[in-house]
């Protein structure tokens, strides 16, 4: 069952407008589908910094003891509400995609993991999101670093779908900005129900 929610939550995650497909879509927009696609790898691999980052700190903290297991749910489950909430609140607006020149596939690429490696947002998300979803009992490290990886890969596969209708989609603003509300309000409130249901969980082992 936790499991499943893990699912549902990185999928309606990977497909919300945010400053990590924004970018791919500006990569797109100036620099064409080769550059959109070498921007996209070069996210998901600075998004696997993160995922590196967070399985070996949170295994470590998280092994010492229930209280600190317990600690992390809490504090990564108010983390959530606080997103969830500002997605709502930011439900009237969509993001804007930052201005970029073409530079070239390699340098999109490199570009990119410099991005997302340096996204402080991404980091502190991983360490809130990822703890709620492992099962007590087992080795903490490969569970944070499974996890963390499927985040990356749905957010690649939403990514590089945008890329190929990035055109399409730059043509018309008012379905793109229709699109970007929808999903925040979705969002907002699934991370709200979702921070309250694992606020809840408690440690089977």
């Amino acid at each position: 069952m936790s499991f499943l929610a893990f699912l549902f939550a990185a999928v309606l995650l990977a497909i919300t407008p945010g400053p990590g497909l924004a970018y791919v879509v500006a990569r797109t927009a100036t620099g064409g589908r080769r550059e959109g696609l070498a921007s996209l790898l070069g996210t998901s691999l600075g998004g696997m910094v993160h995922v590196a980052a967070s399985a070996l700190g949170l295994s470590l903290v998280i092994a010492q003891s229930a209280v600190a297991f317990s600690v992390v749910k809490y504090v990564g489950a108010a983390y959530l509400v606080y997103l969830g909430i500002g997605l709502l609140r930011r439900s009237g607006e969509h993001v804007q995609a930052p201005r970029v020149a073409a530079r070239g596939a390699r340098r999109a690429f490199l570009d990119g993991i410099l991005v997302e490696a340096m996204n402080v947002k991404t980091a502190l998300f991983f360490l809130a999101f990822l703890p709620q979803f492992i099962a007590p009992g087992h080795a903490l490290a490969p569970q944070l670093a499974g996890l963390g990886t499927v985040c990356v890969a749905m957010n690649a596969t939403s990514a590089a779908i945008a890329v190929f209708v990035a055109d399409r989609l730059l043509r018309s603003s008012t379905v793109r900005a229709a699109r970007a509300r929808l999903m925040n309000r979705i969002s907002g409130c699934t991370m709200l129900g979702l921070a309250a249901y694992l606020a809840l969980t408690r440690r089977t082992a």
